[in-house]
């Protein structure tokens, strides 16, 4: 009975334990939840505090480099707080990002530093960096607050990138729109640029990069911009602030209330190079050597097959770049694209026809296609809507005088 009666204490102790237990983890995960909520809490800002636009001027350090760069900058000197919100970060390490930044699958994020921090990196790159103070309510300055200090949580800090509509530049403005009593009134403009007009003006020092663009940016690049839409550029979403105003129900005030310059430009010098291979100096120099090589092949009565091969390849590994942007990628601008007519991957087809003789009559008729669909687009250069690079006279030139050739050595055979 003994042992019956201790064994029984022995299952109430240890179930009292077990309870017991169960209740301290309890509390103790619940103190500690509440402890997080506590430091998760967002501070309110002071009276002093303000909020600033952050423009800074583009340089040339890398590509993302050349269209400047826009940030919000919060300053409470009585919270000791002073942080930069810059939405043009993203992971050049994360899986697949090229092909996906190709495929307009990028995601960019939001990430909080120290303004010091910030200014340093910029100043360090020659940046000019602009602070525009703005003329906001205390309200709305918490409200912009609050509602960035959410953006900026690990769940809510990414978005997908667009470089025309959704970037570092259009978010900012977005926050603001959202978090004001009233709305921004943009002083009316004159002159609207086309997306290409601005991208190329900002890529003018780069004239590969310049071309790069003219040949996978499509149709669409070549419309007039609305004023909200030129705001993808930094510099441009500067000057519409200038002029900005916040019309509210009982005033209408100006959006900058001051434009202080944190950092001067500095100029790097750079290399002395006498001839600078452009694209078009380099393309030129090819179709003079394709136009030799030509002659020479007409001459002698020959066929320099290896020519033919070496241009069609690169035109049709080209068009298969082109035709990926326009047909398969989410990037806008993209489609249609006229450079298709004569880059395309239907050239890696004819490569074939080429290569293999019993198909010379196939060959004739890719020759022919060709010749006479480029011969179309040039006769419509200056009446397709669609800028066109000047680097591409010399390329279309060789491509036509080789499937030229080609029809005149089948017709005098």
């Amino acid at each position: 009975m003994h042992n019956s009666h201790d064994i029984m204490e022995r299952r109430l102790a240890t179930e009292i334990y077990r309870r017991f237990y169960w209740i301290i983890l309890f509390v103790l995960f619940s103190l500690t939840a509440y402890l997080q909520g506590v430091a998760q809490t967002v501070p309110k800002l002071s009276h002093q505090a303000k909020i600033s636009l952050i423009t800074c001027s583009p340089t040339d350090e890398a590509v993302f480099t050349l269209y400047g760069h826009t940030a919000i900058r919060v300053n409470d000197p009585v919270s000791k707080i002073d942080w930069i919100y810059n939405y043009g970060i993203f992971n050049f390490s994360s899986p697949n990002f090229i092909y996906r930044f190709a495929k307009g699958e990028t995601d960019y994020m939001l990430d909080t530093s120290k303004f010091s921090y910030f200014l340093m990196e910029y100043t360090s790159r020659g940046s000019e960096i602009y602070e525009q103070v703005l003329n906001l309510l205390p309200e709305e300055k918490e409200s912009l607050w609050q509602a960035l200090e959410w953006n900026r949580k690990p769940e809510n800090r990414e978005y997908r990138y667009n470089f025309f509509f959704d970037n570092c530049a259009t978010r900012p403005v977005l926050m603001l729109e959202n978090n004001i009593k009233g709305f921004i009134s943009y002083a009316p403009a004159t002159v609207f640029p086309t997306f290409r007009d601005v991208i190329n003006y900002c890529t003018r020092n780069h004239p590969w990069i310049t071309f790069g663009c003219d040949l996978v940016v499509g149709l669409p690049s070549d419309r007039m911009m609305t004023l909200q839409e030129t705001f993808f550029i930094p510099d441009y979403l500067k000057n519409a602030f200038d002029q900005a105003e916040i019309i509210r129900e009982d005033e209408t005030v100006s959006l900058v209330i001051q434009t202080n310059i944190l950092a001067h430009e500095s100029l790097k010098p750079d290399f002395l190079i006498l001839f600078p291979p452009t694209p078009f100096t380099v393309f030129t120099l090819l179709f003079i050597l394709v136009l030799l090589l030509t002659i020479i092949e007409w001459r002698k009565k020959a066929y320099y097959r290896f020519l033919d091969l070496i241009l069609f390849l690169a035109a049709g590994l080209a068009g298969c770049i082109i035709f990926f942007l326009s047909f398969l990628s989410v990037h806008p601008c993209m489609f249609p694209n006229i450079n298709l007519l004569w880059l395309h991957p239907l050239h890696l087809i004819g490569i074939i026809f080429i290569t293999v003789k019993k198909w010379k009559k196939a060959a004739f008729w890719y020759h022919f296609t060709n010749f006479a669909v480029v011969i179309c687009m040039c006769a419509g250069w200056f009446f397709i809507p669609q800028h066109f690079n000047t680097a591409f006279i010399p390329l279309i030139t060789s491509l036509l005088i080789r499937s030229g050739c080609s029809l005149l050595r089948k017709k005098y055979r």
